[in-house]
């Protein structure tokens, strides 16, 4: 007998089976795959990405547990999860990549009046803004709370005036969720949060080149910026509440690159396409092949705990600094999966800019794993959290 949840799943396979272009059931090929949404989103060159993200945000599936007033799909827990599985048996790509959804909706969730709410989160389900995180500053990275960029009161206005740094995507995002200071009284006491449109008169930004080749990162100049106080989240000087509430679904998020891709096992597959197999069937190179083993044991362990972490966490169980430890074995394990393709696909993954190579997309992706040990707190900021907290060592 089939129960509520059975139906659910044979109805939403068959949806995806019906709607997902087939395009989008194959493995990414490089970051020009993603589908960032946002007002400067050029679909010319890959129009069933928008068809995807729109047919999914329809039925509220680009944020399916978030609740169907704010563009969410109001599914439970359970139905979420059975999504997920659905999604990965088909191949399916993520439909949206959002920093909106995956740390601005949950602080927003939690902290924004509803006002605030129906405005903003109904615009990251249907991917039409897109967003960057203003924190990290030149002289405020691993200590945070020391930032300087500044919001003076002006009736109902602030005006900022300040700059942040590493801030990913800023010269394709539409709006910025940024930390400014507010006062001087207390250092992390004198945070607000604030919201404001990257098109606003005072607010440039100049790409960073990064060793990949690539410009991901910017620095990000605010020059006497007028936003409407409307548009801070919380209390004013109560903005490190929603830093931190953030910070957790970013390192969370994060956590995500160390697990595998949909479609496959491309780096098994090609590690056979580049060394051959031995007269047993096996990868020719043993000592490669045990490497690779290791890493798929790693890889499913992780996985496994990542889903166990995701239902803790919908379920309010969730201890407050495992994003922390996930953030960082997700990151390592990211790190040595580009480190065993580069040594497993021979003398291809040194081409750095032919069409063969896709543009040199293994090395330039290997190259860019190296900040994630950095981005979102570094490796060792989140070693001294999981001692401190989780472990409860001796300071």
């Amino acid at each position: 007998m089939m129960t509520d949840l059975d139906t659910f799943r044979a109805e939403t396979r068959a949806w995806l089976e019906a709607n997902v272009p087939a395009s989008m059931r194959q493995p990414m090929r490089g970051e020009g795959d993603a589908n960032w949404g946002g007002r400067k989103a050029d679909y010319s060159k890959n129009p069933d990405q928008k068809l995807y993200m729109d047919r999914m945000a329809e039925r509220g599936w680009t944020v399916p547990d978030w609740p169907t007033q704010y563009g969410g799909g109001g599914l439970s827990a359970a139905e979420t999860k059975i999504l997920r599985e659905e999604m990965a048996a088909l191949n399916c790509r993520n439909p949206l990549n959002s920093f909106g959804i995956s740390m601005l909706g949950p602080a927003l969730l939690k902290y924004g009046t509803e006002e605030q709410k129906l405005e903003h989160l109904p615009k990251i389900a249907r991917g039409e803004i897109r967003w960057c995180q203003g924190y990290s500053e030149p002289n405020a990275g691993s200590d945070l709370a020391g930032l300087a960029t500044s919001a003076v009161s002006d009736g109902d206005d602030y005006i900022v005036n300040g700059q942040k740094v590493w801030t990913s995507y800023a010269d394709k995002a539409d709006w910025i969720f940024c930390l400014v200071r507010t006062s001087k009284d207390s250092k992390q006491g004198g945070i607000s949060f604030l919201l404001f449109d990257m098109d606003s008169p005072g607010v440039s930004t100049k790409p960073i080149l990064l060793i990949s080749g690539y410009s991901p990162f910017c620095e990000t100049f605010f020059d006497n910026v007028r936003v409407p106080k409307k548009n801070r989240i919380h209390d004013e000087n109560k903005g490190w509440d929603v830093a931190k509430y953030l910070l957790g679904h970013e390192r969370e998020m994060i956590s995500g690159m160390g697990l595998a891709s949909p479609g496959g096992n491309p780096l098994i597959e090609g590690a056979i396409a580049t060394i051959g197999l031995d007269a047993q069937g096996r990868l020719a190179d043993p000592i490669l092949r045990a490497q690779l083993a290791l890493f798929e044991v790693r890889s499913k362990a992780f996985s496994a705990m990542s889903e166990r972490f995701i239902d803790q966490l919908k379920a309010g169980q969730a201890h407050p600094a495992q994003p922390s430890m996930m953030k960082y074995y997700g990151t390592e394990l990211n790190k040595d999966r580009h480190e065993l393709v580069m040594a497993s696909g021979g003398s291809d993954t040194l081409e750095w800019e032919s069409e063969r190579s896709n543009g040199g997309a293994k090395p330039r992706a290997w190259l860019r794993t190296k900040a994630n040990s950095i981005e979102g707190g570094t490796s060792e900021v989140q070693l001294n959290i999981v001692a401190k907290r989780i472990l409860e060592l001796p300071a």
